[in-house]
């Protein structure tokens, strides 16, 4: 009876903005019912890929991962690892005979887990204190490099006395003394480090490859010889202050001892070894305290350790590198104007674009995302996603048209009515940029009807959205808005120069390259402008309640997990090291009037919106306290307000379905409740 009513209280109307959602639309609901293909890895001869099928189980409230297989022609498509546990991270031996993956299988924590391909016989390698990430094989097939927590003794000041036998005391303190002491979605920080270990392939002890008071991280590249493995660290004294500044090192595998390859101020890592093992790529910049950096391809030759940079002329930040099949090309994976692309980067700096369709990962709002992988042939495997479905698992070839092999959501999707997905370009107020959007126009839409607007504002603020799939969108569409999302200054996937428009000056002329969407959809004729309404979360956030603090046009607003006051927020939350090193050119002591000026609690005396606040109560990222500190202050001016928060939830509001579902229908619900029939 508990499941039943669990279910009904998913299903029921929720005030007058789910209520006019049509039975044939997106419901809210259908969020248990997608599917997300992730993490696509393709044999070493390419005739098969494993991937994780992602859904929702609706009587845990959690997303459950399985491996599937489908054969690179679209035939043998089966469940390979699947059930009521989670399998992930599949990857396949050299010789494409075994898989190794993650499992909590068998109420034990995460482990290491074998299973042989050709009888599917499985085997537990790995007895681990903390969970294995970063999972390599080794040339010849005989071991399994990872990464995994180390614990640390922590630090400690007075000794306790002895407590007597039977007595019930308080839990003891905890001395911290770290800069970094805390992060979102992991909360307070276990004392240690990620350290790299060996595992023989068959099973057994673990061995520990780095040691020290510093982190060590994947992705880790084995050698072809397979006596060194190359990885990414900041080794220096001082390294949590500039937690960026990784080096790329490589560690004898006999040994242990480390060598470092790359020397400069600015993050290197995810390296990569050509098959003819002469040369490492890798990926990089050189840190120069901007607000953004665009992330290259760097080349280093193993025999005299110099290093070129492969994508000096290509003004977009690439994300992923991995040879292709042959040790005189690469391929990329970069973003532009809000989709992710896939393309081959040759030695002498030339791009060629594969495919622009990579993404789908992110369902909840319509982030760029995605991933692939590369077989020893050259044949790739990725993500493929649409405005109108979330990822699928495509194959593809050079000089060869990709091909999709899964339709994971047809059985769902192709019955239900989606708002139309359409690009829109208009030109900014301030400064003659040419701005970048997408509108959802509600199914059965008619030109000539009058329409309540959304304007939802995506975060990071170095982050960008595309004509990706969206259930938020799609369910704002599904109860009657139009909705308009867009990639203002400072978002990514539009070059160096475009990005760092909001350097030292965020929020800014963003708020104007929105604004100035609004009007371009107005002008369309269909929008009713006494009901506009805006949102956005975390970067979204904070542009919101700058919108309501500069504006009075929108009729109601929800400002989820914002940034409110910018000395608060610079020294509480988890990224202390990047506002005041990157946002702000000083510290919140050296210049407070700087950091008041662009804080949106600095205009809340302007603000006659009806606003409501949006946060989960575990956030590290953008703390609680700055949505309470807003809320306060708009009770206190007696405007309209409400603050709801999200229990249990970390920045990633909608990590958990029943908290997506939640965080819709509140904010339809708030709108509602200002909107026009």
């Amino acid at each position: 009876m508990a499941n039943q009513r669990i279910l009904a209280a998913f299903v029921v109307v929720l005030a007058l903005g789910s209520s006019l959602i049509r039975a044939d639309t997106l419901q809210n609901t259908d969020v248990f019912e997608l599917e997300i293909a992730g993490d696509p890895q393709i044999s070493p001869d390419g005739s098969q890929v494993a991937y994780t099928r992602l859904s929702n189980d609706i009587m845990i409230d959690r997303t459950r991962s399985n491996i599937w297989v489908v054969g690179s022609d679209g035939r043998g498509h089966r469940p390979l690892l699947s059930g009521t546990d989670s399998y992930s991270s599949p990857r396949w031996s050299p010789d494409g005979d075994r898989i190794v993956y993650i499992s909590s299988a068998e109420g034990r924590g995460p482990e290491l887990y074998v299973r042989w391909t050709d009888s599917g016989q499985t085997g537990l390698l790995s007895n681990l204190p903390a969970a294995p990430s970063a999972i390599s094989w080794s040339p010849d097939g005989r071991q399994i490099a990872f990464t995994a927590h180390v614990k640390g003794e922590g630090a400690k000041l007075a000794e306790a006395p002895e407590k007597p036998e039977g007595a019930e005391w308080a839990p003891p303190v905890i001395v911290i003394d770290s800069l970094n002491y805390r992060s979102d979605g992991r909360g307070y920080l276990e004392a240690g480090n990620t350290q790299v270990f060996v595992l023989p392939a068959d099973g057994g002890t673990p061995r520990q490859l780095t040691s020290g008071a510093f982190n060590h991280e994947g992705p880790l590249a084995w050698a072809p010889d397979g006596e060194t493995i190359v990885l990414a660290s900041n080794r220096e004294d001082d390294w949590e202050f500039n937690r960026r500044n990784t080096e790329l090192w490589s560690v004898d595998v006999a040994t242990g001892d480390m060598t470092q390859l790359t020397d400069r101020f600015g993050p290197d890592g995810s390296a990569t070894f050509s098959p003819d093992g002469a040369k490492i790529a890798y990926i990089g910049y050189d840190d120069k305290k901007m607000g953004y950096h665009n992330a290259n391809v760097y080349v280093l030759d193993v025999a005299d350790g110099t290093s070129t940079e492969l994508s000096t002329d290509f003004d977009r930040s690439i994300s992923r590198v991995a040879w292709a099949g042959a040790s005189n090309r690469l391929y990329i994976q970069y973003d532009d104007r809000g989709k992710r692309h896939l393309a081959i980067l040759s030695l002498n700096g030339e791009v060629d674009d594969i495919v622009d369709n990579v993404g789908g990962l992110n369902v909840s709002r319509p982030y760029t995302s995605g991933a692939f992988s590369v077989a020893d042939n050259g044949a790739f495997a990725y993500t493929a996603g649409s405005a109108y479905r979330p990822a699928d698992v495509a194959v593809g070839r050079r000089g060869r048209e990709a091909t999709i092999l899964t339709t994971l959501n047809d059985d769902l999707l192709g019955h239900r009515e989606l708002g139309n997905v359409e690009e829109i370009v208009w030109t900014s107020s301030v400064g003659d940029h040419d701005v970048q959007g997408w509108i959802v126009t509600p199914p059965e839409f008619d030109a000539a009807r009058k329409y309540p607007l959304i304007l939802e504002i995506h975060g990071g603020p170095f982050t960008a959205y595309g004509p990706h799939f969206s259930v938020e969108a799609q369910l704002y569409a599904a109860a009657g808005y139009v909705v308009l999302y867009t990639n203002p200054r400072g978002s990514t996937s539009y070059g160096y120069e475009f990005a760092n428009e909001i350097h030292h000056n965020y929020p800014g002329q963003d708020y104007d390259d929105l604004i100035s969407g609004v009007d371009a959809v107005i002008e369309r004729g269909y929008v009713d402008t006494d009901q506009l309404f805006v949102t956005g979360g975390s970067g979204g956030g904070v542009l919101s309640a700058w919108i309501v603090g500069k504006t009075d046009r929108f009729a109601a607003a929800v400002v989820a997990k914002p940034v409110i006051n910018w000395i608060s927020e610079a020294l509480y939350s988890d990224i202390s090291t990047t506002v005041p090193g990157y946002w702000f050119e000083k510290f919140p002591w050296e210049d407070p009037l700087e950091y008041w000026r662009r804080s949106p609690l600095s205009l809340v005396g302007n603000v006659s919106t009806p606003t409501m606040l949006l946060t989960g109560e575990s956030d590290h990222r953008t703390p609680m306290p700055e949505s309470e500190q807003y809320y306060q202050a708009l009770k206190l001016r007696k405007i309209d307000s409400a603050l709801v928060r999200v229990p249990e939830s970390s920045h990633g509001i909608a990590s958990r379905p029943s908290n997506q579902i939640a965080k819709v229908d509140n904010i339809l619900a708030w709108f509602a409740r200002y909107r026009k029939e």
